[in-house]
């Protein structure tokens, strides 16, 4: 099957700083590790365009736009202690946002049924009036009203498996029922958001749902959580469309976290996402880098991800497993969710 990939130049242009994790050599890792798989051939890149004010405001405020535009050709300088820009970064976060549209467009459009966008900078913490976690616009929540207003869709879930919390997805639409957010991550950790009792406002109450994990979570864990908690608020959901913030920092060998995620953990997570997509959705699926900042372990996540959208036939899933062999810290975290999730989902009670 031929899945859409998104990459551009540009993208290798936003720096940060000297030293910063979030480096263009994560994309050179990724694109040389690409380069060698053997299912090559079935990679479809897709030019990257660039997102306009309009599509942007969207989600940001007009001002917050100006601002980071205002950047445009400036010295390097850091918008707060861990974002920073460079004189071609807002060009490259126009581009990363218009890629991520350009994979969904690809999507909807019907050009492929799956695609991956891999835009620098990430996207999922960057809020409406503020760049931050080093992310300037939130690239999957563009791309997702874009959807809706360009298709008309009226269900779109986004599950983010990053191992920090996507804050600024989740403001984006905590007043909307007609996007499921689904973030599972790692809690305490930046940026200290994303509690089981975060569950939405007003009409948008039940639609965001968070798993806020402790440190150490294996495959065994995640893999439980998504089947008790994931999959059935999924399917029940119903999403015409889902988007995947992809990020590889709950791999065990990233330095910014503490989670024990290997490879086949992102491949399993892929697996189910995609059962979900070919069952409510027409096979519609994208996922879009957010993190991962160890070379070999985002290299290895992205390609594990990329061989199993390319895949046509359902891959066979390991069970989870019972409940009862869980993390401590997971059960944890399923008992707080049974006090609070089932009174939005019937799937859950």
């Amino acid at each position: 099957m031929n899945v859409g990939l998104v990459r551009d130049p540009l993208y290798l242009k936003h720096k940060n700083g000297d030293g910063h994790p979030e480096r263009p050599e994560r994309l050179v890792a990724v694109d040389q590790a690409i380069d060698l798989v053997a299912f090559a051939d079935e990679l479809l890149d897709l030019p990257a365009g660039d997102a306009g004010h309009d599509e942007l405001a969207r989600i940001h405020n007009r001002d917050y736009i100006s601002r980071i535009a205002a950047t445009d050709g400036e010295r390097p300088r850091m918008l707060d202690a861990d974002t920073g820009v460079a004189p071609e970064s807002y060009r490259a976060a126009l581009r990363a946002a218009g890629g991520t549209i350009t994979a969904v467009d690809a999507v909807l459009a019907g050009e492929v049924r799956r695609s991956f966008a891999l835009p620098r900078p990430p996207g999922h913490h960057a809020e409406r009036n503020r760049a931050m976690g080093f992310c300037l616009f939130n690239n999957i929540a563009v791309a997702a009203r874009y959807a809706q207003d360009a298709y008309g869709l009226e269900r779109i879930a986004i599950i983010d498996w990053d191992v920090h919390h996507g804050n600024g997805t989740q403001w984006s639409f905590y007043e909307d029922p007609s996007v499921l957010y689904v973030s599972v991550h790692e809690y305490p950790l930046f940026p200290g958001t994303g509690l089981v009792q975060d569950t939405g406002r007003d009409i948008g109450q039940g639609y965001t749902l968070n798993l806020p994990l402790p440190a150490g979570q294996t495959d065994r864990d995640y893999a439980i959580a998504f089947e008790e908690v994931v999959l059935p608020v999924l399917g029940e959901f119903d999403p015409q469309l889902l988007l995947v913030s992809a990020g590889f920092d709950a791999h065990r060998d990233d330095p910014l976290a503490r989670m024990q995620l290997s490879v086949d953990g992102f491949r399993w997570m892929t697996r189910a996402l995609v059962e979900i997509a070919e069952q409510h959705a027409d096979g519609r699926i994208v996922h879009v880098l957010e993190g991962g900042y160890n070379l070999e372990a985002l290299s290895e996540g992205v390609t594990a991800v990329l061989e199993e959208l390319t895949s046509d036939e359902l891959r066979e899933r390991e069970p989870a497993g019972d409940r009862s062999t869980a993390s401590e810290g997971l059960q944890t975290v399923l008992t707080k969710g049974e006090r609070v999730l089932p009174r939005h989902w019937a799937s859950l009670a």
